[in-house]
């Protein structure tokens, strides 16, 4: 029996890929009708470009424009540095629509407009009554959980963290103020990353602790503050035509899949939950999916256990990187004193290297 995969983002379209590629003709369930454009920083390491050029995505579709610089903003300092390596900031929309057509066009199913409901004992309910009972099940649904597979409530911590992106659009104000760079302006329990994507627009992407989202009232009145309280985020706030802001709640940033079942292998968001200024979601995100499908072309269904635990360990030390940087930045009376330093001594470079993910299939 083929496996199923719940989800169309990187993770689900990596494991499709490789398994199309073996001969065995995956389907493909996405409970969106149409691609859309999940909320997401987009940032795509040099690492990630190279494991998309290994499932066929050559980094040229993804866009012209390269990310060569890092640039932070912290308690009113600035410091920038080169990246190891060019990068690409990407929409989801486009990354998603490049993936899920490659892994169609080998052959795929990709069932479109199917929500699932519930994974209960190996079964899987649909929102129109229908059951599957597949004898492998690739659960790539990303940030959302489904009833029965959900990662555990108390991975979300005392105070929870959300997302907030807003997208601006292309203005040669923000062309000149981004430019080429990743930008992360830290605050007082939280961060945004900007960077410009491939049609031109600003991605500005916000991880803010609901402590701080409650104290403002609401995103409006945070943005408002943040504009005030950080300058330079302001100015770039206030350029452009903004969309409206969007938000998904209880990111449980450094949660990992630690043990699996049979028949069941968590990918994406579904197996390790990495701090969003790592940039390193969708390298996390292909990995699990490109490797968890050699494991089963491998060993088959009862080789899911050993590769969750397996994957599980190989995302250790990026998440707990990320994790105490994290800590860091959010705290800007500590972080911004360290800015310069980090700089100047090649610090962010290893923290560069040090938060990108193992992309080894075997």
């Amino acid at each position: 029996m083929t496996p199923l995969i719940l989800g169309g983002g990187p993770a689900g379209a990596a494991a499709a890929i490789v398994l199309a590629r073996a001969g065995i003709r995956a389907t493909v369930l996405e409970r969106h009708r149409d691609t859309g454009d999940a909320l997401c920083g987009g940032f795509l390491s040099w690492r990630t470009l190279d494991a998309l050029a290994a499932l066929g995505i050559e980094r040229d579709r993804l866009g012209v424009e390269r990310i060569t610089r890092v640039r932070l903003f912290a308690g009113g300092r600035m410091a920038e540095a080169r990246l190891p390596a060019p990068a690409i900031a990407v929409s989801r929309r486009h990354l998603d629509t490049l993936l899920i057509d490659h892994a169609a066009a080998l052959g795929t199913g990709v069932e479109r407009g199917v929500a699932v409901r519930a994974v209960e004992e190996g079964t899987i309910r649909t929102a129109d009554g229908a059951t599957l009972t597949p004898e492998t099940l690739f659960l790539a649904t990303g940030k959302h959980d489904v009833r029965g597979a959900a990662r555990p409530a108390d991975a979300r911590g005392s105070d929870p963290t959300l997302g907030l992106r807003q997208r601006r659009s292309r203005c040669v104000t923000l062309d000149r103020l981004v430019g080429d760079a990743i930008e992360l302006h830290l605050f007082d329990r939280g961060y945004a990353g900007i960077a410009r994507q491939e049609d031109g627009s600003t991605n500005i992407c916000l991880a803010v602790h609901r402590s701080r989202l409650d104290a403002a009232g609401d995103p409006g009145r945070l943005l408002a503050e943040l504009a005030t309280e950080s300058p330079p985020l302001g100015e770039r706030l206030a350029a452009g035509d903004g969309s409206a802001v969007e938000a998904v709640a209880n990111v449980p940033y450094g949660w990992r899949a630690t043990a699996g079942v049979s028949g069941r292998f968590r990918l994406g968001d579904q197996a390790a939950v990495i701090p969003s200024l790592a940039g390193e979601g969708m390298g996390i995100a292909l990995a699990s999916g490109a490797s968890a499908a050699s494991a089963w072309l491998a060993g088959g269904a009862n080789a899911a256990p050993r590769w969750q635990r397996d994957f599980a360990d190989r995302a250790a030390h990026p998440l707990r990187i990320a994790g105490t940087v994290r800590a860091l930045a959010e705290r800007p009376a500590l972080s911004a004193p360290l800015l310069s330093i980090a700089a100047r001594t090649g610090l962010i470079h290893v923290i560069a290297r040090l938060t990108r993910i193992d992309h080894a299939t075997h």
